[in-house]
């Protein structure tokens, strides 16, 4: 016999507080790879007579890519959040996101940072503390522990326990 499927907010317990803090671990990640990335690219620059400085039109995109990549990768969750262990999984079954669900979401969370980023509060209203970039992308952020005691389980998000979403 199985153990029972924990309650659903076995997932999500302190999901909000290390999210932030992943941020910030993000940020300075990103911080020195496009310091990295610029360096290179200015050593390119000087080396190829002034060529290579027309790849700093590439910079403004290493934060997308760093995002959505990350969310693609084998663990679905950015350095940050694999630090503070942490996945982001589809909603509907905690399958690993599809690649239009991760691209949506990673727009939409651009968007939301780049129109004041107000819009993230919204994590602090809805079911399972997820942000709008989480709702548009079907996606929502657990913790990696209770996907390992789920897996061990054989169980489902959505299933059994009371934790299905009406």
């Amino acid at each position: 016999m199985t153990p029972p499927i924990p309650d659903e907010s076995f997932f999500i317990d302190g999901v909000m507080s290390r999210r932030c803090w992943a941020w910030i671990v993000d940020l300075i990640v990103l911080g020195l790879l496009l310091w990295f990335l610029w360096w290179g690219m200015t050593v390119l620059g000087v080396l190829t007579l002034g060529l290579g400085f027309a790849l700093y039109a590439a910079l403004p995109f290493v934060p997308f890519l760093y995002h959505l990549l990350s969310l693609l990768g084998e663990r679905t969750a950015t350095p940050g959040q694999r630090l503070l262990g942490l996945t982001v999984r589809r909603d509907d079954d905690l399958g690993p996101p599809l690649f239009f669900q991760a691209l949506l979401s990673v727009l939409v969370f651009y968007v939301t940072v780049a129109t004041s980023g107000l819009l993230l509060l919204v994590a602090l209203f809805t079911r399972r503390h997820r942000t709008l970039h989480d709702l548009a992308g079907g996606l929502v952020v657990v913790r990696v522990r209770a996907m390992e005691a789920l897996t061990a389980t054989n169980g489902g998000w959505n299933m059994a326990g009371g934790t299905h979403a009406p």
